[in-house]
Formats: structure tokens, sequence, C-alpha cells
């Protein structure tokens, strides 16, 4: 029989009922350190006092008026991600997945908007992750994704990340875009160099592409900068946030220049839960902390703490870790063991991580760790890898 809850999440049997901070409390009460952060979602750890008051203090007032309205804090979120970013305008909505819905439709609603409706194809990369509606994994483009939903959706051009060439090669007369995440997530922690994103940026410049940025998991201090953007010095025309800006509360934002949003008109895009009174009201709360001057200077020193205490892991236990990857908080192992066993081992000894692609074991914490846990967290990496003796078993990437 089928269970009441749809069965297409492989779970842990473990649920959490409270959380303090880097740590999540079981129903039993056995306390396990959070390295997940709900999938880089827990920006600022569980119950920060700051998002509790401001959620507390607008669902007392207001929950709900659609956007038939004007939301004001609303306007009051997008005012400071515009004044804080490359971009003039913002659409709310409630996920990932729909900022980069978002995204994809206005790149082919700006080409429309000019006579050139024939340009609607975005240039993706292989290892890349964009969602799960049928749009994104169509620009994933990978395969354990599409099975068993029919044709892929059309409109998706597939090339090696990193290869110039094959972009170069991949730029037709019915290219509108090019979707790139700075650093690949699920795909294994692959940073793209900033070689290679303003190299993006010149082809899209002579080309007359527009450049979208997939930020919704390196966004909001997640790589020790506001957006990893910054680190290359390369600004999108179109930009798709979420997990981090919401703090745990459903939030997606897509983000773009006056010129890529040329095209959006009255009715040419919605959402009736986007952008309501209470996912603005943590929204904002998230950006007064992230944005205060201190919080992202404090980000890269624990950062840069734990890569350094992480880099040593290959050479003290050769048999498990092969190199250290990532940026920021956003950082990963790659191993020689199968990575969803290892991060079994690690929940055993109360660590909680995140499988990603490439057989990688991704470590991402709340923003507010101290370097306290980062060596908490150590001890345990070093305590499962040690379970592991000489049975090198061949890895099954996740």
């Amino acid at each position: 029989m089928i269970p009441s809850v749809l069965p297409t999440y492989s779970r842990a049997d473990l649920a959490f009922v409270r959380g303090e901070g880097a740590y999540l409390i079981a129903e039993d009460g056995t306390r396990y350190l959070d390295f997940g952060a709900g999938i880089a979602v827990n920006a600022l750890g569980h119950a920060h006092p700051k998002l509790v008051a401001a959620l507390s203090e607008q669902a007392s007032r207001l929950w709900h008026t659609s956007n038939l309205y004007r939301v004001p804090g609303q306007e009051r979120l997008a005012r400071r991600l515009v004044e804080a970013t490359f971009a003039d305008t913002v659409f709310f909505g409630n996920s990932g997945v729909e900022a980069i819905e978002c995204a994809l439709k206005m790149a082919r609603r700006f080409h429309y908007a000019r006579g050139e409706g024939e340009r609607f194809r975005t240039i993706t990369f292989e290892g890349a992750f964009h969602g799960r509606t049928l749009a994104a994994i169509a620009a994933g483009g990978q395969p354990k994704y599409l099975e068993g939903f029919g044709p892929k959706v059309e409109g998706f051009d597939q090339v090696p990340f990193g290869d110039l060439r094959a972009v170069d090669a991949a730029v037709a007369q019915t290219s509108a875009a090019i979707l790139i995440e700075p650093i690949q997530g699920e795909g294994g922690l692959c940073p793209a160099t900033p070689e290679f994103l303003r190299a993006l940026r010149r082809l899209c410049d002579e080309r007359g592409l527009l450049l979208i940025f997939d930020e919704v998991q390196t966004g909001v201090g997640r790589t020790g900068k506001l957006f990893a953007y910054e680190w290359s010095g390369v600004e999108p025309d179109i930009m798709a946030i979420a997990k981090g800006i919401g703090g745990g509360f459903p939030i997606g934002a897509c983000l773009a220049t006056e010129r890529a949003a040329s095209g959006m008109t009255v009715g040419s895009h919605a959402s009736t839960f986007g952008g309501n009174p209470l996912a603005m009201a943590v929204g904002n709360a998230v950006l007064d902390v992230v944005l205060a001057p201190e919080f992202l200077p404090r980000v890269e020193r624990v950062a840069n703490f734990a890569r350094q205490q992480l880099a040593a892991l290959p050479s003290e236990y050769p048999h498990i870790f092969e190199d250290v990857r990532g940026q920021g908080l956003m950082l990963g192992l790659k191993i020689k063991v199968p990575n969803t066993a290892f991060i079994d081992e690690l929940r055993e000894r109360k660590l909680l991580a995140v499988a990603a692609g490439g057989n990688v074991v991704r470590l991402l914490p709340p923003l507010i760790v101290e370097e306290d846990h980062v060596r908490e967290a150590l001890r345990i990496l070093g305590e499962a890898a040690a379970a592991f003796p000489a049975r090198a078993t061949e890895p099954e990437a996740a």
C-alpha cells in the first residue's frame, strides 16, 4: 500500500523536533551538528531570534493578500536586493526552481519583444542541476532526472562544463541565453573559473545572448560574499536565488537588469503566493543580519579556517579522501568509498552532511558556525574515516 506521503524521497529514519543554532535535536533528545543546513537553506541556523521575531510579528498582523495589491515588505526587500547587486528589478516566487523558470521565461521574452521570437534556446552545462520542473530537468540534462517524463522539453543545449570552445560552437541563431551555476552544487562542488565566467560574459555581449546565473545554492553569503558572481567580477543579466534568502522560509527570487526584463509586461508572469508578507518579513530579517558590516568577513574567516582544517584529511586518511573542493562554506570532500555510506556513518556519529554528484560529500553548515563547530565536525569526519579500514569498495556516486 502506498504511504500517505508520496514515496519520492529516500529518507533517513530520523525526525527532528527542534533546532538551536548549528544543532538539530531529534525526537529522543539527541543533538546533531548540522552541516547540511537543509541543503544550504538555513543560512542563519535554527531558531535564529531575529527570524523568529520577524515571522512571529508578521504572523500576528497579516499572512497573505496576493499580488493583486501592493506588498510593502516585497517592495522593501526588492529595493535592498537591487541596492546590493547588479540588478534593477526583482520577481518573487517560492522556490529556486520558480526563480529558474522566471529567468528562462524572461530570456525568451526579451528576444520575443525585440522581434526575435526564434531565439528561445538556452545553453546549459553537463553536471548542472537547476531544479525538478519539466523545464528545469531539461536544462540540467541529467538522464536520472529526465527518465520517465516523456520527451525532454525543447530549447536546451548541454555542453561540457568549462569548455569555452563547446559553448562558442553551440551558439546559433536560435540561442537566447547561457545558464550556469558559478559553482555546481549537486554536480559535485565544481567551480567555474573566473576566466571562464568572464569569457562567457564577453561571448554573450558579442553574440547578443543573456547571461543567467543560478545562485540558488551559492547566494546570500554561502561563498563568503553576498553572491558568488562577485568573486569573478562578472555581472549576469539575470540571476536566480532562493535557499539562504529565506533562512528556512520558502522564498525564491529572480533578479534582472532593466534591459533583460524589458519584455516582462503585465500578465507575462505571476505567482499567487510569491512575495507574501510572511516570506518578505523573513527575507528582510535575513538581509538585516547578512548585510551587517561584520557578518560576511566573519563567514570568510571561518570558511578559511574550515578549508585549512579539511585540507589535512586526504593525507591523514588517504584511503578515504581524495580532495577538498568548493568555496566559502560551500565545501565538498571527494571520497573513495560510497558517499551515501560515509554520510550514514557521519549521521551515526551525530554529524549531518549532504551527498553530491561525483561521489562528493557536501558540507554546508549554517553561516553562523564558529571554529569550535568546525573542530567538532573535523573530529567526527576523522572518526568516520577510521571506521572504513582497508575495505575500499568502489564508490557509488550519488
